[in-house]
């Protein structure tokens, strides 16, 4: 995908996340040198080995799968491609890093710094990303079914079209974030809140919304059959009749709208 065809964040151009530092290529024995010290520096508890620093760098298409890359530093690196699947990437520094097509499935990302990140068309599942640091991620059409986001700021988020399915999303930073056509059946969102976010066209079917926060949030054609609203805030009626519910749809006691059907 060209980056003019990338989604736009509805803040583009508040925060650039490039620096404009041109991307550097790395021979295959010095990135093997890299990532081996890194791992000894992982191992020793940084008592030797060196923090691996691949700001910038090409890494097209290599595969980091199952490496111990606990606080490596990948800012605005180039990983389309990239398979980082089982890899240990707690605390990692990615913010700016260009994913497309890439694999984070089962990786851990606990505490990670992604802001600004491109992480579209890529296999995300069972991916955990708690407590990370991805405002004005781009993450579209990617598959995050089953992960853990638990605690996350994906503010400003362009999350179209991706697969949430099963995600832990409690208290998740949501606001502003948008969920066009994104699939979040039977996902925690207890405790989110997604204040402005953009939800037309998604599917919160089964899900768990209870306790969440709504104001002013973009309903259209939204899917909330099954789902359970009690307790969310900012929710109002008008909000309501633009979404799709049925008899299993829970909403709050104070919110129930006359009509029956949403649009």
């Amino acid at each position: 995908m060209a980056d003019s065809a990338l989604p736009r964040s509805p803040f583009a151009g508040t925060i650039d996340f490039h620096d404009g530092a041109p991307i550097r290529s790395i021979a295959p024995e010095e990135l093997a040198r890299t990532l081996q010290a890194h791992e000894l520096y992982v191992e020793s508890k940084q008592r030797s080995g060196k923090r691996a620093n691949l700001d910038s760098t090409d890494l097209v298409g290599k595969s980091f799968a199952s490496m111990k890359l606990w606080h490596i530093r990948m800012q605005r690196a180039d990983l389309a491609g990239a398979d980082f699947a089982g890899a240990d990437l707690r605390r990692a520094i990615l913010i700016g890093a260009t994913m497309q097509r890439g694999r984070l499935a089962a990786a851990d990302l606990t505490r990670g710094r992604l802001s600004g990140i491109v992480l579209t068309d890529a296999d995300c599942e069972g991916v955990c990303m708690a407590e990370a640091d991805m405002e004005f991620a781009i993450m579209a059409n990617s598959d995050f079914r089953n992960a853990n986001f638990r605690d996350a700021d994906m503010s400003g988020a362009i999350l179209d079209a991706a697969d949430f399915s099963g995600a832990d999303l409690r208290r998740a930073n949501l606001r502003g974030a948008s969920f066009q056509d994104t699939r979040l059946h039977g996902a925690d969102l207890r405790g989110a809140r997604m204040g402005g976010a953009i939800l037309k066209h998604t599917s919160f079917h089964g899900a768990d919304l209870r306790g969440a926060y709504l104001r002013v949030a973009t309903f259209h054609l939204t899917d909330l059959s099954g789902a359970d609203l009690r307790d969310v805030k900012g929710l109002t009626t008008e909000q309501i009749n633009h979404t799709i519910r049925d008899a299993q749809t829970r909403l709050p006691l104070d919110s129930i709208p006359e009509q029956e059907d949403g649009e």
